[in-house]
């Protein structure tokens, strides 16, 4: 038998020219793995070649991200764009359902597409993923925005040094804003350093930046930190301005979810390094809480349980942002342990 490998191709649709990867043999059943923010598809290459003896693997570029075509994002649809784009690249392949595995803002993309478009998803795997209420600017375990223009969520929270750094193409570490620097202290933890690692950083300097791309717009608020979301671009698609996917929790056709996180999340916690209240002035003169966004996530997805939904969550231990990264074996074992039992749930899976 030959031994896997990853194609790479352009995939034209109605919406937009996808760049994707692939493994596996066509006609399995489909597993789509849909990356996260400041990354591309090639993070996923290794969990691919892991799982294409029994499926067929696909991992897109997100728009704005890797080598898909360079279009806008409009953030006031929330997730939309990327869960349109998602759809029109099955239809193209003519994949009627696949199982889906969603990271960080990928989950995002995955989650919306389960609710637009019911009876197409097999299985959710979400990892580290965004809080079903975004990013930013909630205060409590139901979403509730701590602004009523929903400062401190959106692009304006963005480092600027971050974007700098990106545009600058630095691919040492010399910075702690360099994109080298942000995948070996947050996306992993440290000090773990990825055998890929060169790949991972090439990966990360394809973002797409601007106004209409990452970090996108943003407007001058009142309220701390003084700016709220924008119109577009990848960031504040992810403000709960206009994202908010809790609304799965009532889905009449509800698709068993794996929720995989690790227990030294810098990113996605309830006490997130990258949140604004992480900021807020020492003094106490600004009250501006933590967004809980794992048990925002936790909430949400008691509730999908408590309606007849399947749910599974395992934190792993001594992991950060990148759990399929950090602890390869034990994620694949996790993964493949979940997809088997609830194998084929539409007959139109391929």
């Amino acid at each position: 038998m030959a031994e896997p490998s990853i194609r790479s191709a352009r995939v034209p649709t109605v919406r937009i020219d996808s760049h994707v990867l692939s493994s596996g043999t066509v006609g399995s059943e489909t597993l789509v793995f849909v990356h996260g923010n400041l990354s591309a598809a090639t993070y996923f290459e290794e969990l691919m070649l892991s799982m294409s003896e029994n499926y067929y693997c696909l991992a897109p570029d997100l728009r704005g991200y890797g080598a898909t075509e360079d279009l806008p994002i409009d953030a006031t649809r929330g997730a939309g764009d990327w869960s349109d784009d998602l759809c029109a690249l099955l239809d193209a392949l003519e994949i009627g359902s696949a199982h889906l595995l969603g990271w960080s803002a990928g989950a995002a993309a995955i989650l919306q597409f389960a609710l637009d478009r019911p009876g197409r998803t097999c299985s959710l795997t979400l990892v580290a993923p965004v809080s079903p209420y975004g990013f930013g600017g909630t205060c409590d375990a139901d979403g509730t925005p701590t602004h009523s223009d929903y400062a401190g969520s959106g692009a304006g929270i963005v480092n600027g040094e971050v974007v700098a750094e990106l545009e600058a193409g630095n691919t040492s570490a010399d910075s702690p804003a360099a994109p080298r620097s942000l995948l070996r202290e947050f996306f992993v933890r440290p000090p773990l350093q990825l055998k890929r690692e060169e790949a991972l950083v090439n990966a990360m300097l394809l973002q797409k930046l601007g106004e209409t791309r990452y970090p996108g717009d943003h407007d001058v608020s009142p309220n701390w930190p003084y700016v709220s979301p924008g119109r577009w671009g990848a960031t504040n698609a992810l403000s709960p301005k206009y994202y908010d996917v809790s609304g799965i929790a009532d889905l009449d056709d509800k698709p068993p979810i794996l929720w995989v996180h690790g227990d030294s999340d810098p990113i996605v916690s309830d006490n997130s390094l990258f949140d604004t209240a992480a900021l807020a002035p020492p003094d106490g003169s600004v009250d501006f809480p933590a967004q809980p966004m794992v048990a925002q996530t936790r909430r949400v997805l008691s509730a999908y349980e408590s309606n007849g939904g399947y749910v599974r969550e395992v934190e792993l231990r001594d992991t950060g942002h990148s759990p399929f990264l950090e602890k390869p074996e034990a994620f694949t074992r996790l993964l493949s342990e979940f997809l088997r039992s609830h194998r084929a749930r539409r007959s139109g899976s391929r």
